[in-house]
């Protein structure tokens, strides 16, 4: 999701797999022994794509040697977000690095990478002349991943899902649809489930609504600034440099980046609308889509279209979760520094539908 708009001020669990005891006197005394198994651990990976050397880390859970797992391509949201979810040193949730954790526990490998403009992996090709990038860069840049991930030894390449956090599900619907292997399944949590520059503009307007509850804007300034983005945004897709009269200078700065060295991101991404991607999955693909009741992002009226549109395509698996008490970063607030069980359920059931 748009994090822009947020930082502008008004600016059990499954352990280990364990082999489960032979029945006595099924095999001589002294036959039964442990399997060999390895141990859990983190693979630097590289790949790359467009140019550009891209940086992530395959998670595989301990395993018993030579077999092969499920695994799941992470992707993350909006802005520098890097291959644990974090955007340091200012935001550092440890979302995708949390959902590996997790999905370890359910036995599956999981493949993570820090993006373009993040981490490791930098602007690469596009340092000279960033304002080049556009969001099907990024689609590519998964595509490859997820194609890499499938040819890893560990990995059942017949059981490779997708699962994007916020604008990251978008990224993994864009794959879902043309994968090779073929996606076990998608999981969108907390989806950018509308066209970008709607969220965007839904979350200011949101936030005009909020100044005014705690007496910071009056009635007439909510009006004034909320034309404004409205002006503003409608330029952005009229390919005109956004009209920012009346705005505050942040929300000024916001539209003329928008508008600037970030406008060819922003229009091919607000181009594409996510129900009708969803549409394109193929038939009786697994699908999961989580909202969560305290979500101020993606609340879960948003989702709806999203969510009709995965039911249209014949999708199958729990399709939408409302995550009671659940937040963006799929924490309860009470408990951030892990996942909150609403979402481990949501994931543990997704994992297991259609298990291959």
């Amino acid at each position: 999701m748009p994090h822009t708009a947020r930082r502008i001020a008004w600016r059990a669990a499954i352990g280990a797999v364990t082999l489960g005891s032979i029945a006595a006197g099924a095999l001589p005394a002294g036959a039964v022994r442990a399997m060999p198994t390895t141990p859990a651990m983190d693979r630097e990976i590289s790949f790359t794509v467009d140019g550009t050397v891209t940086y992530g880390t395959l998670h595989i859970p301990a395993h018993r040697r030579g077999r092969q797992m499920p695994a799941v391509l992470l992707l993350p949201g909006s802005g520098p977000t890097d291959r644990n979810g974090d955007q340091p040193p200012a935001l550092t949730p440890h979302t995708l690095a949390k959902l590996a954790d997790a999905l370890a526990r359910d036995g599956a490998v999981s493949l993570r990478f820090d993006k373009y403009g993040t981490g490791r992996t930098g602007l690469g090709a596009y340092a000279e002349h960033p304002e080049t990038i556009d969001y099907p860069a990024f689609v590519r840049q998964a595509d490859a991943a997820y194609r890499l991930l499938a040819s890893q030894p560990e990995v059942n390449r017949r059981a490779v899902r997708l699962i994007g956090h916020s604008e990251g599900a978008l990224t993994a619907l864009q794959v879902a649809v043309t994968a090779e292997p073929r996606a076990a399944g998608v999981g969108l949590l907390q989806p950018l489930a509308q066209r970008f520059l709607d969220v965007l503009a839904r979350q200011l307007h949101d936030q005009l609504a909020a100044a005014v509850a705690a007496g910071q804007l009056s009635r007439q300034e909510q009006r004034t600034i909320g034309r404004a983005v409205d002006r503003a945004v409608a330029d952005l897709r009229a390919h005109r440099p956004p009209d920012t009269t009346g705005m505050p200078p942040a929300l000024a700065a916001l539209f003329q980046a928008l508008g600037g060295p970030n406008r060819r991101y922003v229009e091919t991404i607000d181009a594409i609308d996510p129900a009708s991607v969803a549409l394109q999955l193929p038939p009786r693909t697994p699908a999961l889509l989580t909202c969560g009741t305290i979500d101020q992002q993606v609340p879960c009226h948003t989702t709806t279209r999203l969510a009709t549109a995965l039911e249209r395509a014949h999708t199958s698996g729990s399709g939408r979760i409302v995550l009671s008490g659940v937040a963006h970063d799929l924490t309860d607030p009470a408990n951030p520094d892990v996942l909150a069980p609403a979402t481990l359920d949501a994931l543990h059931r997704f994992m297991r539908h259609g298990a291959r």
